[in-house]
């Protein structure tokens, strides 16, 4: 069987410097791992990385065509512990220039929700779940 879980996601990015910038005003702390070519952020259960898009298609294989401008067809998620937070988190957010895509609102699911992007279109909502339930390291484990 192959081990259910999701351990390291990273984004390939056209400009690191800036691209870590960005994780680094929201407060986020990088792992010893991080280096001038490489940048990884532990977060509660997954390790967030940005690597040179270039180097990561290398890697991989495979050739990107898409412009840093165009949404990707993946969206990552911060889940909060109160409604409030979807609202405070937001303003954090827009004010270290984040690109807020939807504002914060309740969801038909009886949740709060919002979109954002980081400067170069990777979307990420920020969401309450009133049924998520978060292990002791903040890893969200059912909802």
């Amino acid at each position: 069987m192959i081990p259910q879980r999701v351990s390291l996601i990273t984004i390939g990015a056209y400009d690191l410097p800036a691209l870590r910038a960005f994780y680094q005003r929201l407060g986020w702390k990088e792992t010893p791992s991080s280096s001038d070519n490489y940048a990884a952020f532990l977060t509660a259960g997954v390790i967030l990385s940005l690597f040179p898009i270039e180097e990561l298609a290398q890697d991989a294989g495979v050739t990107f065509t898409q412009d840093k401008q165009a949404y990707s067809a993946v969206s990552y998620a911060i889940n909060v512990d109160e409604p409030s937070q979807v609202d405070s988190t937001i303003e954090q957010i827009r004010e270290i220039g984040g690109i807020i895509l939807r504002e914060p609102s309740d969801a038909f699911w009886g949740g709060r929700t919002a979109y954002f992007a980081d400067p170069e279109n990777n979307l990420w909502e920020v969401a309450w779940n009133p049924t998520a339930v978060f292990d002791e390291r903040g890893g969200m484990i059912s909802f």
